[in-house]
């Protein structure tokens, strides 16, 4: 029985939406070994996914595939329609790292404006965000902080650079592994909370993988549940919890049940 079924929660129907991405058998191999096999899912354009399963499983792997950073051994991958090499090289998605990855000598607000300088170097034309560079970190609410570098910053600060730093060039897909992993329980129920008010606010499509079973259910619209040896899909978990989402949404019975099928459901992958 699946967890919708079993949980009697079920979203309502909608029509199918745009694909922000697309996996069919996709499978990637380091030598012999398979780290994932046969992967097929469809990702509609504005959804929230987050991405849990056993060490080993191929969660980052498959970030890495969807950016172009390591190739398909076999299937196909698209991004908005286009090969993956494609969209990386239209700067249609993000990456945020789970290291924030700054340049210690520059600014927070250079750090944001980093990729339109390479962008205007190289003489590419990078598609830009209707915030300012500025802006975008007043929006992780970083205001008052442009200036300072990132040895002067929290590793949650650090975070919201990385994020900004990401948004700056306007992307229609974030992948984020585990960026918040590192932080603090504080810290990162604050960073959850502001990562729902950035996908409100401007319809990104967001890949979010995590190894917290809570910060899965909080933050995603759906929970991918991928099992290990060789790494495939298990189960595709849709999680009907209201919308906007506070803290307090953790101690109801609903968050409890969702929290405690994907938990038996880990245990199985």
């Amino acid at each position: 029985m699946s967890a919708v079924a079993e949980l009697n929660l079920a979203p309502a129907a909608r029509p199918a939406g745009a694909l922000a991405a697309s996996l069919k058998d996709a499978s990637v191999k380091f030598g012999s070994f398979t780290a994932i096999d046969s992967l097929s899912i469809d990702i509609e354009e504005g959804e929230f996914y987050t991405i849990l399963g056993p060490s080993g499983c191929g969660k980052s792997t498959m970030l890495r595939l969807v950016s172009d950073l390591i190739p398909a051994a076999s299937g196909e991958v698209s991004i908005f329609g286009k090969t993956t090499e494609a969209a990386r090289l239209a700067r249609e998605f993000a990456f945020v790292f789970q290291d924030a990855a700054l340049l210690p000598w520059r600014s927070a607000l250079k750090n944001v404006e980093l990729p339109l300088e390479i962008g205007r170097k190289r003489g590419v034309g990078l598609p830009v965000s209707d915030r300012t560079p500025m802006e975008l970190l007043e929006m992780v609410g970083l205001k008052g902080r442009e200036n300072a570098l990132p040895h002067e910053l929290s590793g949650g600060m650090r975070q919201r650079v990385a994020i900004a730093r990401a948004l700056v060039c306007h992307p229609k897909l974030l992948l984020m592994d585990e960026p918040f992993g590192a932080l603090d329980e504080m810290t990162r129920d604050h960073l959850n909370l502001q990562l729902l008010q950035i996908w409100k606010e401007t319809g990104v499509t967001i890949l979010f993988v995590t190894h917290s079973i809570p910060e899965a259910v909080f933050l995603g619209q759906k929970v991918m549940m991928l099992q290990a040896h060789p790494g495939r899909l298990r189960e595709v978990v849709d999680i009907d919890l209201p919308h906007p989402r506070a803290i307090e949404l953790r101690d109801t019975q609903d968050f409890t049940r969702y929290s405690a099928y994907l938990r038996k459901l880990l245990e199985t992958c």
